[in-house]
């Protein structure tokens, strides 16, 4: 990266950004503000999804709606081609309060766009108005402004409602803003680049007693103890050294006062793997060590496994297409085309599940964009002083428009 810093401000000038673009960026802003200032959270995203099909519809773009409840595909066909790709960007908010007092900044308390969902839907439909004017393909492009990624599964539910049925493609792509990366850098690489999500919950039932008499009772606390300490071993002796894989426990509740042992504890938090044969082993181990703990200790316990998103999967030779068009905009130099996986997970997996596709990062800066009054914390996502950087609407969009163009490029 730090030859890549190195290399940004000589290859600024030669990004092969599209005009009409450029010239549309200040509407682009405005869709992206607006957005933001009016933030909704999974599953009811209806005035952010009343705008992106009001604007495809002005644009002349037919659009499917309802499908994942609040979702909206645009629908772009030219030439005689059967080819289709598909373009998704996401649409939801996060629980959170923003700390930002700029005249942007969330109008509805706890609820923000800290994760530069506003972002994406601006960069979607900046190459939406292009490809809508400018038709130099021949197929269809799809875009797909998804509903409830921040934890809502709203990829899932858009294919259980038919998506690729009705919008039957060869492809599909999507995109994500990425804080600490250089502004307009990518980052990519093939197979594994998000991790699978994943939460579980413990109870352990003893039985109380008065804490001076502990012998009375069955302390569920130190069972619960017990068994996390053990579970570390699984990540440490029972999987391969070379799998990645995070086990982190985020919460123990127990008790109600000082002197009263209690007659269950629980015990929540994450699981996150690469590879869905680690994550069994890790979900089996996590369940035979906390029952046979318990029992050494005359305990019962209660164990819930929650598989919420997959990783998320990179097809190679789609990878390898998106890393050429990225070139071919930004210069060789601003493309990583060995990024470093994350552990951060992210719904668009079910589509790579699917489809033949790749998930791309797009550099967000580091927070030198925020505009008077911006919060005091960094510009990291979930951050509540986060803000999407609109230095970044022509580059994603451009990066739309030339990735639709290349895939569906006349014969």
């Amino acid at each position: 990266m730090h030859r890549v810093n190195a290399l940004i401000e000589k290859a600024e000038t030669n990004m092969q950004l599209i005009d009409p673009i450029i010239q549309f960026q200040s509407e682009l802003r405005q869709i992206r503000r607006d957005i933001h200032a009016h933030p909704e959270l999974c599953f009811e995203e209806q005035r952010t999804a009343d705008i992106v099909a009001q604007k495809l519809t002005e644009w002349d773009i037919p659009v499917i709606r309802g499908l994942g409840v609040t979702g909206v595909v645009g629908i772009i066909r030219n030439g005689t081609g059967s080819r289709a790709v598909g373009l998704r960007a996401d649409m939801d908010a996060l629980p959170l309060q923003e700390f930002n007092t700029f005249a942007h900044a969330s109008r509805h308390s706890g609820k923000m766009h800290a994760c530069g969902h506003d972002g994406h839907t601006a960069m979607l439909l900046g190459a939406a108005h292009y490809l809508s004017r400018h038709r130099n393909f021949n197929g269809t492009v799809y875009l797909i402004f998804q509903p409830a990624e921040e934890g809502g599964g709203g990829a899932s539910r858009m294919i259980a409602d038919g998506l690729f049925e009705q919008c039957p493609m060869d492809a599909v792509f999507g995109m994500h803003n990425w804080p600490g990366m250089p502004t307009g850098v990518f980052g990519v690489t093939a197979g594994p680049m998000m991790a699978s999500s994943n939460e579980f919950e413990l109870t352990v039932t003893g039985k109380g007693a008065h804490a001076a008499q502990p012998h009375k009772g069955i302390d569920p606390i130190m069972v619960a103890i017990q068994i996390v300490q053990s579970w570390q071993t699984i990540i440490t002796r029972n999987k391969n050294p070379i799998d990645s894989a995070v086990l982190s426990v985020t919460q123990i509740h127990a008790g109600s006062a000082t002197n009263i042992i209690p007659d269950d504890a629980a015990v929540v938090g994450t699981v996150r793997t690469f590879d869905l044969g680690v994550l069994d082993l890790i979900e089996q181990r996590m369940e035979t060590i906390a029952r046979h703990t318990a029992a050494a200790f005359d305990a019962e316990i209660q164990f819930h496994f929650k598989r919420n998103y997959p990783p998320l999967i990179n097809h190679a030779r789609e990878t390898a297409f998106a890393v050429e068009v990225m070139q071919s905009i930004v210069g060789a130099e601003r493309v990583d085309a060995q990024a470093d996986p994350t552990m951060g997970a992210e719904d668009f997996a079910f589509m790579l599940q699917e489809k033949p596709g790749c998930y791309v990062f797009i550099g967000n800066g580091d927070g030198g964009h925020r505009s008077t009054g911006h919060g005091l914390g960094p510009c990291n996502l979930h951050n509540p002083s986060y803000d999407f950087n609109d230095d970044l609407l022509p580059i994603g969009a451009t990066y739309w428009v030339r990735l639709a163009e290349a895939y569906l490029a006349a014969a």
